[in-house]
């Protein structure tokens, strides 16, 4: 009995959609690492590193101890085969570009989530001028009576409007493109 409650437990817990979100975030997570490490290091780094002299950040190091001494390593390979403990400063600086990237191609996506999801308008109460939901009727904090703005529910967001237009312009340019190579037939 008690084995049969844990299982619908666990059951419902599955099903829940926050656990599955999860699981997508993660696999999404660990995909877009590999992408973003990619970025910095085959594509971000490389001009830095020449603009700064051609320096590759990755090989950018400090032996510690060890290896032999008075010995110039090339690099972090070579320096670790003479038995040299090394400071991998330049890996180091390859991951903190990683995670500012990261960072940034989060904070665009949920900024674009977030704006896709907003369906709830906001405005000023006109006695209190506190923010209050356009559609309230009463305002919550000074408790005027307050009258409220219906909305459109077919009125188009203003991204929803910005897809649009890129969508017509695409089309446009296809159209250009398809007559341009129909015509050198």
């Amino acid at each position: 009995m008690a084995k049969n409650k844990f299982l619908s437990e666990f059951r419902t817990f599955i099903e829940r959609g926050s656990a599955i979100d999860m699981a997508v975030g993660i696999i999404v997570g660990s995909v877009m690492t590999s992408m973003v490490n990619s970025l910095v290091k085959d594509i971000i780094m490389p001009p830095i590193g020449i603009l700064m002299g051609n320096i590759d950040f990755s090989q950018f190091f400090v032996v510690l101890a060890g290896g032999t001494p008075g010995a110039h390593y090339n690099t972090v390979a070579e320096a670790q085969a003479a038995g040299a403990t090394t400071m991998n400063i330049g890996v180091f600086l390859n991951s903190v570009v990683s995670f500012f990237v990261t960072m940034f191609a989060i904070f665009l996506m949920v900024k674009i989530i977030n704006k896709i999801r907003t369906k709830t308008y906001t405005r000023a109460c006109p006695y209190c001028k506190s923010t209050i939901n356009a559609q309230a009727s009463k305002c919550p904090n000074c408790c005027s009576v307050v009258e409220p703005i219906k909305d459109d529910p077919n009125k188009a967001s203003e991204l929803e409007k910005d897809i649009k237009n890129i969508a017509k312009k695409a089309n446009r340019k296809l159209k250009k493109i398809a007559k341009i190579t129909r015509g050198s037939k």
